[in-house]
């Protein structure tokens, strides 16, 4: 039922094209030509040029991610605390509970 497809080459491997025969030509020298003059490279980076308003706009950018990032840590931090109060009273709830049932027992 399953059986795999073998594909067929349509040239086999021993076929190969018939040679072609190439033939030299004659090499004729050009006129010389003086080599071109060297060219001081060109800096790859351009330069930035801040301005006082592109400046501003730095630092009222890094101000907001420093406050993003800020109050996502601080609410984080904060989710992890209320977390741990409340696991710590429901264990003591439950201990008492636990506590006041051996008790009467």
């Amino acid at each position: 039922m399953l059986r795999p497809k073998i594909p067929t080459n349509p040239t086999p491997a021993g076929h190969l094209a018939p040679l072609v025969v190439v033939e030299p030509t004659a090499v004729v020298p050009s006129a010389q030509v003086p080599p071109p003059a060297p060219v001081a490279p060109a800096t790859s980076r351009p330069t930035v040029q801040l301005t006082p308003g592109t400046a501003l706009a730095l630092v009222g950018g890094g101000t907001a991610v420093v406050l993003v990032v800020g109050a996502v840590l601080v609410s984080l931090l904060l989710a992890v605390a209320i977390t741990g109060a409340s696991v710590a009273v429901c264990a003591l709830v439950i201990r008492s509970l636990v506590h006041a049932d051996a008790k009467q027992r």
